[in-house]
């Protein structure tokens, strides 16, 4: 018979494998936030999900778990923190661009914070694009695999 898998606790870090593509890059990110973010506010990493899939959603999630939209905003940007630490601890970000992507990611909107974690791969591909043939030099100047391999 069918039984459905367990539920994994958002709060315990999830070793990311070795991502290869900015779309393998982008999708250990936006679990790595969406752990991060259900983490802070009790509830599981699909829950969260369902709920940022669309604003009717989301409001019915709010109201059923009595959750404001600042305290959703600031968990929100807390799991982005924590997908960023994850990527660069595991080598897919480098350290140039981890320290003012996590700056940035602490100050946004909550409708921007959404849409980053809706489109992960939107934003990864942004940094790449605003750093144009810079992200070639850096990638030389970092050690092992980087964000724009």
């Amino acid at each position: 018979s069918y039984e459905p898998k367990e539920v994994q606790d958002p709060c315990q870090p999830r070793p990311w494998s070795n991502p290869e593509t900015l779309g393998q890059i982008a999708n250990q990110f936006t679990i790595s936030a969406l752990d991060g973010a259900a983490c802070q506010l009790g509830v599981s990493r699909e829950t969260l999900a369902q709920a940022l899939a669309t604003p009717e959603a989301r409001e019915r999630f709010t109201e059923r778990y009595n959750i404001t939209d600042e305290k959703l905003a600031k968990a929100i940007r807390a799991g982005l923190v924590r997908a960023v630490d994850d990527a660069e601890e595991a080598g897919a970000l480098s350290p140039l661009l981890a320290a003012p992507l996590r700056e940035t990611l602490r100050r946004i909107p909550l409708e921007q914070a959404i849409e980053i974690i809706n489109d992960a791969q939107g934003l990864l591909g942004d940094v790449e694009g605003f750093l144009g043939p810079a992200s070639d030099i850096l990638e030389q100047l970092l050690p092992g695999p980087g964000l724009f391999e």
